[in-house]
């Protein structure tokens, strides 16, 4: 907390590791760790050293719960408290108390010093910090709650949003037989922007989050992409769960959705599936896992649907466009994609964009002249993202181009 003066810095959860390990192992030691934060939670006059107490609340409420002699005293405390964290580290009380004692000591990235004058935009510097990412740019932190998964802007107070967002929902939700609503929330961390993205470049980010967020996409199959690609990616895949564990090459055909796409798991037959992905194997032989991750998204790079958001919306404006499109928000624009040849109808560039809006069944865009321009107009319960990802990337793409006039 920061209370016993130190000349060394604290080295990622180094602290953390040694006032953790020791209650999971120890039970007996579980109480006396949740003495110590009360008591100097208690009247304590320093604000940082009060912010970091209640950082390592949440993370013991999240790892293990107390004696039964000691649990009542702990929920009286938490429940007279006002701090922001007061609800959540109740919430995970009580999921540490339904599902048992965490194994080991938090993870690096649970144990973040998030202090009320924390900003979105610090909070994103931190974890990229600590994860040795070369730059925060593009990420962003995503709050998901009740059944809704939103942006938080950059520069919002981190706990002020997300006072905000339960204040909003509750509102939206009435209470049951008297009670308010209690909601719980989970912050991710993900890339949201994908301009100056190049595989390879942040090889840590491509291991940590590039590959992992573009992977379900590409299994979904919302891209377009071919036999020969798809056996190539395929064994990429495998290597990235297997390695060189040449066993599981015989349960290909029973897995196989975890290695094609969707719409391509019938082009041939399960046992050719199996032949291509072998042969693609093993002209890789001795490539790493993490090797096998940056090469998955080499290839996808090439294709024009690279680090989208997709979103399978019904429009009902453009009578030559299918009724149920698939619609791709990338660095190029928004892509209006055939859901099934995977054409690319139509990409028009955020220059072209002049308005756009959305509420909680619908999304609407103006192309070009505001009187005289196109209109798409979809039905869809996800406008709110397309919302957000169009003003996004607007916002950084008039940065860029004020920085380039400034330079």
């Amino acid at each position: 907390m920061g209370d016993h003066p130190s000349r060394k810095g604290r080295v990622a959860n180094e602290f953390t590791d040694q006032i953790f390990e020791a209650p999971l192992r120890n039970e007996i030691l579980r109480d006396e760790v949740y003495c110590q934060l009360m008591k100097q939670l208690t009247d304590n006059r320093n604000a940082v050293s009060e912010e970091r107490g209640w950082e390592l609340m949440w993370l013991a409420t999240g790892c293990f719960a107390p004696s039964t002699n000691l649990l009542r005293e702990l929920m009286q405390f938490l429940r007279t408290r006002s701090h922001p964290i007061v609800t959540d580290c109740l919430n995970r009380l009580q999921k540490t108390l339904r599902n048992g004692t965490r194994k080991y000591p938090p993870h690096q990235v649970e144990a973040f010093e998030v202090e009320s004058s924390t900003r979105a935009k610090d909070f994103c510097q931190n974890i990229a910090n600590k994860l040795a990412l070369k730059s925060p740019e593009g990420f962003s932190l995503f709050v998901k709650i009740a059944d809704k998964v939103i942006s938080v802007p950059e520069g919002d107070f981190f706990f002020d949003f997300v006072r905000h967002l339960t204040d909003w929902i509750r509102k939206a939700r009435p209470a049951r037989d008297g009670a308010a609503p209690q909601f719980t929330y989970q912050v991710f961390f993900m890339k949201k922007l994908w301009t100056n993205t190049v595989p390879g470049q942040d090889v840590n980010a491509d291991l940590i989050f590039h590959y992992h967020q573009e992977l379900p996409k590409y299994l979904r199959g919302y891209h377009r992409c071919t036999k020969d690609e798809a056996a190539q990616l395929g064994a990429l895949i495998y290597r990235v769960k297997y390695g060189d564990n040449k066993q599981q090459l015989l349960n290909i055909p029973a897995s196989l959705r975890q290695l094609i796409p969707a719409d391509l798991v019938k082009a041939q037959s399960p046992d050719d599936w199996k032949r291509a992905i072998v042969a693609a194997f093993n002209r890789d032989a001795g490539k790493s896992r993490d090797d096998a991750k940056v090469d998955f998204l080499k290839i996808i790079y090439k294709w024009p649907t690279f680090g989208s958001a997709f979103f399978e919306v019904k429009q009902t404006t453009e009578p030559n466009y299918p009724e149920i499109l698939l619609i791709a928000i990338n660095k190029n624009g928004v892509n209006l994609i055939h859901p099934h040849t995977k054409d690319i109808l139509a990409t028009h560039p955020f220059t072209k964009i002049s308005n756009w809006s959305s509420g909680n069944t619908y999304f609407h865009m103006t192309i070009g002249n505001l009187v005289r321009g196109s209109k798409l107009l979809c039905e869809t319960s996800l406008g709110y993202k397309m919302d957000d990802l169009l003003t996004s990337y607007i916002s950084l793409m008039l940065t860029n181009m004020n920085r380039q006039k400034r330079q």
